[in-house]
């Protein structure tokens, strides 16, 4: 499916936008902007959604909501704990969300050469704009090219021995095995999308097209993405499926992306598309607070 995502010049076009926001969660949106507003006031730039809530396929009760927040100067442990506090409350109010994820970045550091085909790219092609000025007009377009495969996922290798260490302490619990499965899931399948990105020439968020995008270049491995995106969509405390993904599938696939692409610049171990503040920010894109704070 060639083009996918792309506009006619064969850049990523912009995915998401406030129209495309189911309606029962224009009120948690409504909330958050006011109170994003009155917590940060006059520190904050910009804000944006992004996730399944802007692109319009949130589930009542089963999505979150994905906020970044983008600060005039970087953030300080006190901005962080405020917005902790605000996900915490929006968590609270609004059955309609299992949760709330907020992102706090600099404008600096959105802006930076280190983070242009990273953060930059998270935030000019998957960021719906909510408040301020919007960053991606300081941004270049982007092409789904192995230059951003490298710099959005090309760092797996460095995840999995923490991978291990948060499947065995987790144990048996499916209270603490259901977010590591959906993070984890997700990440793999959103990485295994961009290895073959440039080849599929096109984007998509959607992890079941992700899967099946991986699939048609590495029918070898179809099966095992296929089964991640399955548990990334709906997760379950399944330890096996956890331990094959760092002692099969995740290995190999970080090789395979060396191969293919290379490692990622810089390497990171702090983060933000999950929840901190990258390199390895959103990479994942990860996301990008569809993920728990795994460094």
């Amino acid at each position: 499916m060639p083009n996918k995502g792309l506009d006619a010049q064969g850049y990523i076009e912009r995915e998401g936008s406030l129209g495309l926001m189911p309606r029962a969660f224009r009120p948690v949106v409504a909330t958050a902007r006011d109170r994003v507003l009155d917590v940060f006031g006059a520190r904050l730039h910009s804000a944006y959604l992004y996730g399944s809530i802007p692109r319009g396929t949130a589930r009542v009760g089963r999505s979150d909501l994905d906020l970044l927040l983008a600060l005039r100067e970087e953030p300080t442990d006190a901005d962080r704990t405020d917005a902790h506090s605000l996900d915490e409350a929006l968590d609270k109010e609004f059955p309609q969300i299992d949760g709330s994820g907020t992102l706090l970045v600099g404008r600096a550091q959105v802006l930076s050469d280190l983070e242009r085909h990273d953060l930059g790219w998270f935030v000019a092609c998957l960021c719906t704009p909510l408040l301020g000025e919007d960053l991606a007009e300081d941004l270049p377009r982007y092409r789904p090219d192995s230059l951003l495969a490298r710099e959005t996922n090309g760092d797996l290798a460095l995840f999995l021995a923490r991978w291990r260490e948060r499947i065995a302490e987790a144990g048996d619990s499916e209270e603490a095995l259901r977010p590591l499965a959906r993070y984890m899931s997700r990440h793999l399948v959103r990485t295994g999308f961009t290895l073959v990105m440039p080849r599929w020439n096109g984007w998509t968020s959607d992890l079941a097209e992700m899967a099946e995008a991986f699939g048609a270049y590495y029918p070898e491995r179809a099966a095992q993405l296929r089964e991640a995106a399955a548990l990334g969509y709906e997760p379950r405390g399944d330890a096996a499926a956890l331990r094959s993904y760092v002692d099969d599938l995740g290995p190999w696939l970080a090789e395979e992306y060396a191969r293919v692409h290379g490692m990622q610049e810089t390497a990171p171990l702090g983060r933000a598309f999950s929840n901190r503040a990258p390199r390895r920010a959103v990479s994942g894109f990860s996301g990008l607070p569809d993920e728990p704070v795994l460094p």
